[in-house]
Formats: structure tokens, C-alpha cells, sequence
């Protein structure tokens, strides 16, 4: 055989060989091989979407927290707030309460003062009337004396 009917064949083999190949074994190869950069752009293109979505999200979030934090600190104030008045009240309320107390301490031990005055008075006048009778040595008569008895206890 001849060197050049042996290249000749080769080429000719291999002609066949590379149009079998793109006919038959590229098209597979290549349609996998963009179906698979068509899936990475794809997730590439949801990462960054839900890159953004996440970026956003934390903001709201930053947003909200600073809402609270703000609705907080003005409910913690207006509680401070409530709590002066009801603590204001009621000390009010307690020297209210003390005052009438007082009040009804002083009228009381005044009236206990008059009864004892009087009780005093009587037991003098009593004290009295025994002491005239020893010095007399009689019986002085009460209901006779009554007026006497009255001036005296006046002046006691």
C-alpha cells in the first residue's frame, strides 16, 4: 500500500469521524453543558436576588427595632410618669387621712378632757362637802346646798 492511499484513507476516516462527532456527540455535550451554565446563572441571579431581598429585609428589621425601641422608651416614660401621680396621690391621701386622724385624736382628747374635768369637778365637790361635814360635824344636806355646791364646782 501507499504511503499516500494510507493518508489519504486516515483523512478520509477522520472526516467522517469528525462529522459523526459534531453531528451525533457535540450536540449533546454542548446543550448539557449550556443547560448547566443556564442553571448557574440562574442561581447565581437568585443569590444576589435573595442577597437583596435579605438587605432589605434587615433594614425593615433595623426599622422595626427602632420603632420599638422608641415605643418602649416613651411607655417606660409615661409609666415613670403614672407612677409620680399615684405616688403623689397617695401622699396626699395619706396627710389627708393623717390630718382627719389628728383632727379627730385632738377633738377626742379634748372631750375626754371635759369629762375629766367634770368628773373631778364632782369628786372635789364631793372631797368638799365630806370635809365640811367632818368640821361640822353634821350633815351638810345636798339638795339645800345645791347652789353652793354649783358656785363651787365653777370655781374648781
Amino acid at each position: 500500500m501507499n504511503i499516500n492511499s494510507t493518508l489519504f484513507l486516515q483523512a478520509i476516516v477522520f472526516a467522517i469521524l469528525v462529522w459523526f462527532t459534531m453531528k451525533f456527540v457535540w450536540p449533546p455535550i454542548t446543550k448539557a453543558l449550556d443547560e448547566r451554565a443556564q442553571k448557574i446563572a440562574d442561581g447565581l441571579a437568585a443569590a444576589d436576588k435573595a442577597k437583596s431581598e435579605l438587605s432589605s429585609a434587615n433594614k425593615r428589621v433595623e426599622a422595626e427595632l427602632a420603632l420599638s425601641r422608641t415605643e418602649t422608651m416613651a411607655r417606660l416614660a409615661d409609666a415613670e410618669r403614672r407612677g409620680q401621680v399615684i405616688v403623689e396621690e397617695a401622699k396626699s391621701k395619706a396627710t389627708e387621712e393623717g390630718s382627719k386622724i389628728i383632727a379627730a385624736a385632738k377633738v377626742e382628747a379634748e372631750q375626754q378632757t371635759v369629762k375629766a374635768r367634770e368628773s373631778l369637778r364632782e369628786q372635789v365637790a364631793a372631797l368638799a362637802v365630806k370635809g365640811a361635814e367632818q368640821i361640822l360635824r353634821k350633815e351638810v344636806n345636798a339638795g339645800v346646798h345645791a347652789d353652793l355646791l354649783g358656785r363651787l364646782k365653777t370655781e374648781l
